[in-house]
């Protein structure tokens, strides 16, 4: 299982509760898209997570942004992932920075308006926020692995669990990934 999270926006934890902590911790490796504005949330969620793969968004702080990159890619589950808190130019400079990186999905957050948007040959998303979700529904992302198929099945949840929305992916590549943020 993948978990993706962004913008936990907290001074002193991870502020991970009901199944947004239970995918945090049982997943495979999770993904955060950037801000969670202080180095004890970055490790708040270090120390929840086997495996934690994340960039830095424009509201974390300098001790955060020294640990983290701007945007990286991550190979899990057969699927690529090219990860950034944010783009200019919107769906399209989204779109164009996965091309870039030869990704399948984009995950990225800053809006805090957990989506799913298809575009022509990469899926974006973006999982909203668990912690402050500033007028939307909160949210977080889980892909698991389709049963007896290939490819994976995603959904964005709330962290009570209510399900956001419903995707799926098709998977061609072989898993690895890349350094995480430990």
């Amino acid at each position: 299982m993948i978990a993706i999270f962004s913008d936990t926006h907290s001074g002193d934890g991870h502020r991970l509760e009901g199944e947004a902590l239970t995918a945090a911790r049982e997943a495979d490796a999770v993904i955060h898209a950037g801000d969670f504005t202080s180095e004890s949330s970055l490790e708040a969620f270090q120390e929840e997570c086997d495996l934690l793969y994340a960039v830095h968004g424009n509201a974390d702080g300098a001790t955060v942004r020294e640990r983290l990159p701007t945007a990286r890619v991550v190979e899990a589950g057969g699927v690529r992932f090219a990860v950034t808190h944010r783009r200019d130019g919107g769906g399209t400079g989204l779109a164009m920075f996965g091309r870039s990186r030869d990704a399948d999905v984009v995950v990225s957050g800053h809006s805090h308006r957990p989506s799913v948007t298809e575009t022509e040959d990469v899926l974006l998303l973006n999982p909203g926020s668990h912690a402050d979700p500033r007028g939307n529904r909160p949210g977080f992302a889980v892909l698991e692995e389709r049963a007896g198929e290939s490819g994976l099945e995603g959904e964005i949840r709330e962290p009570d669990g209510t399900l956001v929305e419903s995707f799926e992916l098709e998977t061609s590549r072989s898993s690895g990934s890349e350094d995480a943020a430990r």
